[in-house]
């Protein structure tokens, strides 16, 4: 694909089925909840897992805060549930299903109500494992439970100590620590996802440091390194990671095999644009970097290399492509969102 001119092209890309999850999801019998769907991933996640597997049901659910979602959803054959997954009692009459993808969260505003990030990140996982003790979970979490990394480091690995800074990290870090809590207890099969970071068009690293680019604005890179990935390949692997769940819970981090300067990653961004970076600041020693030698031995190398997706956002960006407007702030190092 040499660029992508709608976005209804883009989301087809990013929610076709990669083979490794074809494959992999033969071996995984029964429906799929998707819980969070109205996110950033969800829709494109959701209807992957639709397109790799047609002949069960999917479910979205979300409080559906954007009125034309479910319409979307049920468009591609996904049945979108309506819930507030703080409410106990309405989480406890979702849909059965043995294959749970949960991908729900709070992470900016916490700055100004950490108390309903540290609910939704908590509270809304306690709720999931009271309602589907048996059932395969795959938890959405962060590479940012790791603490700051020397970028020479190669990365945070599964089994190295968690020490975030920030409210919304340690939450994350909670979140988790519910998982494996509910994980040992009914013994339910959990795969904790950390993910750092998706790459869409509409939103993520390369969209942020190309719009400011392309606005004239400067680039601090005193967070001055990064991983990356696309995200057709963060939603095949999300999928594929039920297959990892177990009691206890499995932690995977997911993202590229590559280390990335953020000053590399402006520079060619601007050369694409036709403006040159107004890169300002000093790198700092250490960033949030993972590691994803693991997942990598497991699925294989990712199907967009960095190279395509700076072309396709220099690109969408020059055509004034539709975005979210949902800025990542990966250059925050104090974990203040």
């Amino acid at each position: 694909m040499d660029k992508f001119r709608t976005v209804d092209q883009l989301e087809d890309s990013l929610s076709q089925p990669t083979p490794g999850l074809l494959a992999d999801l033969q071996r995984l019998p029964g429906d799929i909840i998707v819980l969070g769907v109205g996110g950033k991933m969800g829709p494109t996640l959701a209807r992957m897992a639709k397109r790799a597997a047609p002949d069960r049901r999917v479910f979205g659910v979300a409080r559906f805060s954007s009125k034309a979602l479910p319409a979307e959803l049920e468009k591609f054959g996904i049945e979108p549930v309506a819930c507030d997954l703080l409410d106990r009692h309405a989480v406890s009459k979702l849909p059965d299903a043995p294959n749970v993808i949960f991908m729900a969260g709070q992470k900016f505003g916490t700055s100004a109500g950490p108390e309903l990030t540290w609910a939704m990140n908590t509270l809304v996982p306690e709720h999931t494992c009271e309602r589907y003790p048996k059932s395969r979970i795959v938890a959405f979490s962060t590479g940012c439970v790791y603490p700051l990394v020397p970028v020479t480091s190669g990365g945070s690995r599964e089994g190295d100590p968690l020490g975030p800074p920030g409210d919304y990290a340690n939450s994350c870090v909670g979140r988790e620590r519910i998982f494996e809590y509910f994980s040992k207890k009914n013994g339910t099969p959990v795969a904790i996802y950390r993910l750092n970071y998706a790459i869409d068009l509409r939103y993520g690293v390369l969209l942020d440091l190309a719009s400011k680019i392309w606005a004239g604005e400067e680039v601090d890179v005193a967070m001055g390194y990064v991983n990356i990935l696309w995200q057709r390949d963060a939603n095949a692997r999300a999928i594929q990671c039920l297959g990892l769940a177990a009691s206890p819970a499995v932690p995977i981090n997911i993202t590229g095999p590559e280390t990335l300067k953020v000053r590399d990653l402006a520079t060619q961004l601007g050369q694409q644009l036709g403006k040159p970076a107004k890169i300002v600041g000093t790198e700092a020693p250490t960033a949030w970097l993972n590691n994803a030698g693991k997942s990598i031995e497991l699925f294989g190398p990712p199907s967009a290399t960095v190279e395509q997706m700076l072309a396709w956002v220099a690109d969408w960006v020059k055509r004034g492509g539709e975005t979210l407007n949902k800025p990542t702030h990966f250059e925050a190092r104090d974990g203040k969102f």
